[in-house]
């Protein structure tokens, strides 16, 4: 009996590791994205985020471990629309074989440029505006195609992956709903937001909020007096009663708007980045939501 119980206990330890080689390695090239992915992969998945939390995907510096993380991976899971400037060459170097993924695949873009105003930026699609997550709607465009990517490579857990995303894309459509209703709460004329870096196009087209922002769609982008100059004058002529920072971005600009108009700080908005766990947006859904909360809370009195 003894000897039984050995064999049973050593064959058990050895199917522990093979299971857990099992999982898909993916990497996702900023946190968004990776909340995605775990939401869709569950426990089949191990996913490694190169831009972390709090990390500006639009400056970073790849290192000599995310091409290792590349190389090891199944599928790189990218946003494109030129956002990810710096990853082609990353993952050319990493001499890897993963499939790349791009989720904004099937995705109507919206013009970088369609205010009428030259905005800089360094993004490969010029003229494209890459923030495409700001829109719920197309969210779920970005977990279709997050889940038909990881069915694509791991047939057998066709079942738990469309189950999971059936479950997020439930919680996408009430998150969607809510956003309209505190939207609905904020008066027409009010409607009108300045913030850092011009992120949230997306969510301004399908939620019927102005952003006005100084930088381009990038946070390279280099602000022009003449830039400054035209917003405090459209603050002022417009009325508009707050500003807002960005959690990726140098606060000094927008606060400087704020001292010359005498509109007030209405808050951090979270664009391109999540938080750590222990911050106000671990998740996407978490960063949705408090961005709608500060966006009613300053603009909805």
């Amino acid at each position: 009996m003894i000897r039984i119980a050995v064999v049973a206990l050593s064959l058990l330890a050895a199917l522990v590791p093979a299971r857990a080689q099992e999982r898909i390695g993916v990497v996702a090239s900023f946190s968004i994205l990776g909340d995605f992915v775990r939401s869709v992969g569950g426990e089949r998945v191990a996913v490694t985020t190169l831009v972390g939390p709090t990390g500006d995907v639009h400056v970073y510096t790849p290192s000599p471990r995310d091409a290792k993380q590349i190389a090891d991976a199944r599928l790189v899971v990218v946003n494109g629309l030129g956002l990810e400037g710096w990853l082609p060459r990353l993952v050319q170097s990493s001499g890897g074989k993963a499939t790349i993924v791009t989720v904004t695949k099937g995705i109507k873009t919206r013009d970088a440029d369609k205010d009428g105003e030259p905005h800089g930026h360094d993004h490969g699609d010029e003229h494209t505006d890459p923030h495409a997550w700001q829109s719920v709607p197309n969210a779920k465009i970005y977990v279709a195609n997050i889940r038909d990517a990881l069915i694509a490579a791991d047939p057998a857990g066709e079942a738990s992956y469309k189950a999971n995303a059936a479950a997020y894309l439930a919680k996408l459509d009430a998150l969607d709903r809510e956003v309209r209703e505190q939207v609905a709460k904020i008066p027409a004329g009010a409607r009108k937001v300045i913030s850092t870096h011009d992120a949230f196009g997306y969510f301004a087209d399908a939620y019927g909020i102005s952003f006005i922002a100084p930088l381009g769609v990038s946070t390279e982008s280099e602000v022009s007096a003449r830039d400054v100059a035209r917003i405090i004058k459209q603050i002022r002529a417009a009325k508009i009663p707050a500003v807002f920072l960005e959690n990726i971005s140098d606060p000094r600009l927008i606060q400087r708007i704020a001292a010359e108009t005498g509109a007030r700080i209405g808050g951090t908005l979270y664009s391109d980045s999540l938080t750590a766990e222990n911050g106000d947006a671990p998740t996407y859904i978490d960063m949705v939501r408090h961005n709608i909360r500060t966006l009613t809370s300053a603009l909805g009195h």
